[in-house]
């Protein structure tokens, strides 16, 4: 189709057009926004020279960048951002919490890898609106690229970002994934949600490291979720006991959340549990070989860390555990491990147990 120039396009019904068909791809909701964040920049060098994102280099690597997004696709005007519910349909997460000998993983990360996931949802969205309008730019990102997405949401329709950090939505929560449309489609952005965490201080009370030293403020060395995930080498031992059983992420200042109340159970198939992670025990799953957790994790976000950190995360779950020969046995079959990591952190746990090595 021959593409129409700015004068022909009809923002508003275009806009509705493109909600209306990311609805028809299982899309939750989006929002539309310009890409002027020049507001976040301070605050993005602050928490940056702060040494708050820990070892991940590639957040000071990009620095500004992540508040200007024209840098990364110039001449858009436009970002279409977009939100798609990953809460499954899985075992009660508090009820696992409170079984130390079971293993709690992020209920984000129990099905398909969610990049890959989002990834072809806003490949098939863009295509949609190319075929429709045509003559335009499109990037997508699915946490692929320095985007804040957070920043960019709260200044649309979708939320606002509460004290954990996080963006939070009245009908939804927190527990959907972000992805970005960046553009230079001109379209009718939208007006800011309104902010409704008042004084209520249930995220930063619960976290179980204290990773939340401040409303909006998170320091990332401390998260159970970088330190599980982002973290490549020894986990500190004064925070160790404080992972209890989470061997993949957490989900602690979420579950606390009231607004949670109102999250949505995923509609997306992918997103629903895979191989019983929802519930198992935590001797099951140090048990595998390097080979079973490649096959049993094959398209999973948890297989970017590898089997070495899967064993080190989980040998700090069996220390917290209760002792009993079981686990006492399970920790000594790693004893020998080829990785220093893994060695490090199975003695630290029969330590925990009052074993000899």
């Amino acid at each position: 189709m021959s593409p129409k120039t700015d004068k022909e396009i009809d923002r508003y019904q275009l806009t509705q057009d493109i909600r209306g068909w990311a609805a028809d791809l299982g899309f939750s909701h989006i929002g539309i926004t310009d890409t002027n964040l020049s507001h976040e920049e301070a605050g993005l060098i602050s928490w940056l020279e702060s040494g708050f994102h820990g070892d991940m280099d590639y957040m000071s690597k990009h620095g500004t960048m992540r508040a200007r997004p024209t840098e990364l696709v110039p001449g858009a005007i436009t970002i279409i951002s977009c939100r798609l519910n990953y809460w499954p349909d899985a075992k009660d997460a508090q009820g696992i919490l409170n079984n130390p000998e079971t293993a709690y993983i992020s209920r984000y990360a129990l099905g398909r890898d969610y990049h890959k996931v989002m990834r072809q949802k806003l490949n098939r969205f863009v295509k949609k609106i190319q075929g429709n309008i045509g003559g335009y730019a499109f990037r997508i990102f699915s946490d692929s690229a320095p985007v804040m997405e957070v920043a960019l949401a709260r200044k649309t329709r979708l939320g606002w970002r509460g004290k954990h950090t996080l963006l939070l939505s009245r009908e939804a929560g927190s527990l959907f994934f972000l992805g970005e449309i960046v553009t230079n489609l001109p379209l009718s952005p939208d007006k800011p949600a309104q902010e409704h965490c008042g004084q209520c201080t249930a995220c930063i009370d619960i976290c179980p490291t204290g990773a939340i030293i401040a409303p909006y403020r998170l320091d990332a060395r401390k998260c159970i979720s970088y330190l599980t995930i982002e973290h490549h080498g020894s986990i500190p031992t004064a925070l160790r006991p404080l992972l209890g059983n989470r061997i993949y992420g957490c989900d602690d200042c979420q579950l606390a959340c009231p607004w949670n109340r109102f999250a949505k159970t995923t509609t997306v198939a992918d997103f629903q549990v895979r191989h019983g992670l929802d519930s198992a025990s935590l001797i099951e799953l140090f048990s595998w070989n390097e080979a079973t957790f490649k096959r049993n994790l094959a398209g999973s976000a948890i297989y970017r860390i590898g089997h070495e950190r899967w064993l080190r995360n989980i040998a700090v779950a069996l220390g917290n555990a209760p002792s009993n020969p079981d686990i006492i046995n399970c920790l000594k079959m790693r004893m020998n491990h080829s990785s220093a990591i893994v060695r490090e952190h199975v003695e630290w746990a029969l330590k925990q147990h009052s074993q000899s090595i």
